[in-house]
């Protein structure tokens, strides 16, 4: 899919792959019933790196770059990635906000030209009973249950929620409801949120 038909694209869906070495994500335009579509890119993510990064391909056979996005810093804590296009050129940056993440996942997503959107988790009482659940004793080998939503916006105005589905895999149906947001950065965000969490 060219830059443009993908720009065009309102719906998503992001698909994990787990492989010994590395985490991949097939993303898919998704068709009105909600089931995957075309493949529009595919991301690779290297575990145990220093510094995270993940490339962004056009497809899975990996010969064309969408994007990139790089952490600024080797600590994740605090650390903004910036999202980069094929020529390596910056479209936009998020960046998680780690004391109010503590209760609650918030991230900040950022493109020149347009607002600061701001997503957080969904629902609160969900992301309080995720992080206890973190902490009882023998919770590390049974998944948490709930999925969990995203919602980017500014203010009271929604420009995209990333929602995950029940599945073995993790997956996630994104939704942009903005003409405006690069869906490279908005790929890459949706990504991240799984890889980076």
């Amino acid at each position: 899919m060219d830059t443009t038909h993908l720009q065009a694209a309102e719906r998503f869906i992001v698909s994990q792959k787990t492989t010994v070495m590395s985490n991949r994500y097939v993303v898919s335009s998704a068709r009105p019933d909600g089931s995957a579509g075309e493949v529009v890119a595919f991301a690779e993510q290297e575990l145990m790196a220093l510094k995270e990064q993940v490339t962004i391909y056009t497809d899975e056979s990996r010969h064309h770059v969408l994007c990139t996005f790089e952490a600024d810093q080797a600590v994740d804590v605090g650390a903004v990635y910036t999202v980069r296009d094929e020529d390596g050129s910056p479209i936009g940056s998020f960046r998680e906000k780690t004391m109010v993440s503590l209760l609650r996942s918030t991230w900040v997503l950022e493109q020149p030209g347009l607002t600061e959107l701001t997503g957080r988790e969904r629902n609160a009482a969900l992301a309080v009973l995720r992080r206890i659940w973190d902490f009882l004793p023998a919770t590390e080998f049974v998944p948490f249950a709930w999925p969990r939503h995203f919602d980017f916006a500014e203010g009271d105005k929604r420009w995209m929620a990333v929602e995950r589905k029940f599945g073995l895999r993790d997956r996630y149906l994104v939704d942009i409801t903005s003409a405006g947001l690069d869906r490279r950065l908005a790929i890459a965000q949706a990504v991240a949120l799984d890889a980076l969490q």
